[in-house]
């Protein structure tokens, strides 16, 4: 049986952009070989019965979303293994399952954020587990942290949200969740200026090139301009990545291709993780 669309929340069109990525991880766990294997992420689309056709996302789309989903779930599940009672903090989550998707050990806490209508629809359609909290809050509006510990090291991920603000908020947010916490690593999936011009051309795009508000920036190292204490700590050039070799022949030829020049690698998936 299905869930009605109508009996969710009336989405603004920042929330809407959640049904991008979300789809993107059903339609890859729909493949022979899917890079990520999201099952919730389909279960959600086929009890929704949402019509991912009309958001156009071609098959690479969907394995480029799965792909970058997944090494945000590495990096985060790399720093709770270190950090048994580390803090989780999924930024502009949608209706990801990332908690489900990574292991942690009883001492650690997960905070999944987003605006208050999709977490509305968060608590409708995802059942909690233990120490797992879904948060409602704007990320740009001062003081989103508080209700949130200060004393443990936290790992923050972010897919897809810094594409929706100017880097002088992105910055700003940044700057907060430094200065919250004792340690931590961030990552996010970067966007070359290249990268925010061409998905406004990009059919995939339509969904989300009116809200798209990023100026994008070239050099990895850029965020440590903004903050001392921000430092790279790896940049990850999805086609240099094992994963690689479980796309379809010809994706993976022009991934191998472009894995020869940092250059062109950065024009595409890029995945940016900084320590503090």
């Amino acid at each position: 049986m299905t869930t009605p669309l109508g009996t969710l929340p009336t989405f603004s069109q920042v929330e809407r952009s959640l049904w991008l990525t979300l789809c993107g991880r059903a339609l890859d766990n729909r493949r022979d070989h899917p890079v990520l294997g999201d099952q919730r992420a389909d279960e959600l689309v086929r009890t929704l019965d949402y019509d991912y056709r009309a958001l156009k996302i071609s098959s690479s789309s969907a394995i480029y979303i799965a792909h970058r989903a997944l090494k945000l779930d590495q990096i985060a599940q790399g720093f709770i293994d270190e950090h048994p009672d580390a803090i989780g903090i999924d930024l502009g989550a949608g209706l990801d399952t990332r908690a489900y998707r990574i292991e942690r050990s009883p001492e650690a806490d997960w905070y999944d954020v987003d605006l208050p209508e999709v977490i509305t629809a968060r608590e409708q359609l995802i059942p909690g587990l233990p120490r797992t909290h879904n948060l409602a809050a704007d990320v740009a509006d001062p003081g989103w942290l508080d209700g949130i510990p200060s004393d443990r090291p936290a790992v923050v991920v972010a897919d897809g949200v810094l594409a929706f603000f100017p880097l002088a908020e992105w910055r700003a947010i940044l700057n907060q969740i430094v200065d919250h916490f004792p340690r931590g690593q961030i990552a996010f999936n970067g966007y070359s200026t290249f990268a925010v011009k061409a998905a406004k051309f990009a059919p995939v795009g339509k969904a989300v090139r009116a809200i798209m508000r990023s100026e994008g920036f070239d050099d990895p190292r850029t965020p440590e301009s903004w903050n001392p204490k921000l430092q790279l700590a790896r940049e990850i050039l999805m086609t240099r990545e094992p994963e690689i070799e479980q796309f379809p022949a010809g994706l993976r030829w022009a991934n191998r291709l472009s894995a020869h020049s940092a250059k062109f690698s950065r024009l595409g998936n890029v995945v940016l993780q900084y320590s503090f």
